[in-house]
């Protein structure tokens, strides 16, 4: 059995979880509205970020200790029961039941793709496979939004919730018919305790993205609350030295996080700037973001053809998208042209095309056997929290200032910066050893004695 069937199955499934990640955003003030539940909208949302950040935890631990296959179809199970729950839902109650599942289910199927990619393909390949996982997570924020409102007008929203585990039953086939005979049986790690203790923090450390989101529009008290209870909880989930950038893989969750965190909050508000300032359409916004997607695209392809090393990727990617957003930065202000918007964001995108991949190979590189779904876990939840927190805390800062664009986009590079400064720790600097205790140095009790040196 060749690999085709496996990758083209892998890549349909990263492609249907990105899409209803897009759709739901998309669709959701319409759910809201016809439901009822508008005071439950932001529910809608973190809900399922809390059941993601649960799900990433365990299924980490999962497919290390019993191989990927379980928590694969498990979470293909609980991304579509999720979305049919939520697309028969009679209230807003049930559909935020759906989204908790949709989400668990959703964390369930990314982790384990990454032990599924560790253990089938070779080393040399993993550009190449981490390549096509960035542009099918690109692709349908390129042509999704024209999808879900054709659908949404014409069928109704629900559909756009139960037209995806159609779509993800067929590609399920695919991906079955990929995996018969792959070395994917069994896992490479022992049971450790402390599992479940692990899940609880997950559960406190969603807990405390949540209170940060919802203290993101103003509310100083729940941004405070939510900081203080990620900064006891998060570090139990991370390598050991994450936050102070300690070299090799905990530098690589670091950048990811950074990386992230300043893209998103930097393009949560460029459309709404160029709008509500710079006096563009919706239209015209939009092709600002589209010109990021594709460049994306195109960075990630040439890092699957290791046109450049990693450590060029890391800090070529890591200056273009500090330099993008010091560019779109400076739109905010009127006396600067406001074309200056596209090629800054194609900028930005070019840069996070080159990191992100780069970040997910050297996460396996840096994973000796049995360690690939704890290392996948730490660098997807680091992720998720940091972007999160960097979100919550520029949407504060734009609060605060009065409607401070030129705020958002100065922290925003701040974080860019910043991970422009730890990129150079980033880099492979030996062969994989195990990547010690999972947990931030100084935290007390926090560490689990494990055989195979896991927390």
């Amino acid at each position: 059995m060749t690999r085709s069937a496996l990758t083209a199955g892998l890549v349909a499934v990263v492609s249907l979880v990105a899409f209803e990640y897009m759709a739901v955003a998309i669709a959701m003030p319409v759910v809201a509205k016809d439901l009822g539940g508008l005071e439950l909208y932001g529910l809608a949302f973190s809900g399922a970020m809390a059941a993601s950040v649960i799900g990433t935890v365990l299924g980490g631990r999962w497919a290390d200790v019993r191989g990927p296959l379980a928590p694969l179809w498990t979470g293909v199970a609980g991304f579509v029961g999720g979305l049919t729950v939520a697309g028969l839902a009679p209230s807003m109650e049930v559909l935020i039941a759906g989204r908790f599942l949709q989400g668990f289910g959703g964390a369930l199927i990314g982790v384990a793709l990454y032990v599924v990619v560790a253990r089938v393909y070779p080393e040399s390949l993993h550009p190449k496979i981490f390549s096509l996982f960035a542009t099918a997570w690109v692709v349908p924020s390129m042509v999704g939004p024209a999808i879900v409102g054709v659908v949404t007008d014409t069928l109704g929203w629900r559909w756009v919730f139960l037209m995806v585990p159609i779509l993800t039953v067929a590609g399920g086939l695919v991906l079955l018919r990929g995996l018969a005979g792959q070395p994917l049986s069994g896992g490479q790690a022992e049971p450790a305790p402390g599992l479940p203790g692990k899940v609880a923090w997950a559960a406190v450390t969603a807990v405390g993205a949540g209170l940060m989101q919802y203290g993101s529009d103003g509310r100083l008290p729940l941004l405070i609350a939510g900081l203080a209870v990620l900064a006891v909880a998060l570090p139990r989930l991370l390598p050991a030295g994450t936050l102070r950038a300690v070299r090799g893989l905990p530098a690589v969750v670091g950048l990811r996080g950074l990386a992230a965190g300043a893209f998103f909050a930097a393009e949560v508000m460029v459309p709404l700037m160029l709008i509500e300032e710079r006096g563009l359409s919706a239209l015209a916004a939009g092709f600002a973001l589209m010109g990021g997607s594709l460049t994306w695209s195109f960075a990630s392809w040439l890092q699957g053809r290791e046109i450049f090393s990693q450590m060029t990727n890391l800090r070529l990617g890591s200056a273009a998208i500090a330099l993008g957003i010091l560019l779109m930065g400076a739109v905010t202000f009127t006396a600067v042209p406001v074309a200056l918007a596209y090629p800054a964001w194609v900028v930005t995108g070019f840069g996070i095309g080159l990191v992100y991949p780069t970040l997910s190979v050297l996460t396996l590189e840096l994973s000796a056997p049995g360690e690939q779904g704890r290392n996948s876990s730490a660098l997807q939840v680091g992720e998720s929290v940091f972007s999160v927190v960097a979100v919550a805390v520029t949407g504060a800062l734009f609060a605060a200032a009065g409607s401070g664009y030129w705020a958002v986009f100065a922290a925003a590079l701040v974080m860019a910066l910043a991970g422009l400064a730890i990129a150079p720790r980033s880099a492979k600097s030996g062969p994989a050893t195990g990547s010690g205790p999972a947990v931030e140095s100084g935290s007390a009790g926090a560490a689990e004695p494990s055989p195979t040196s896991l927390a």
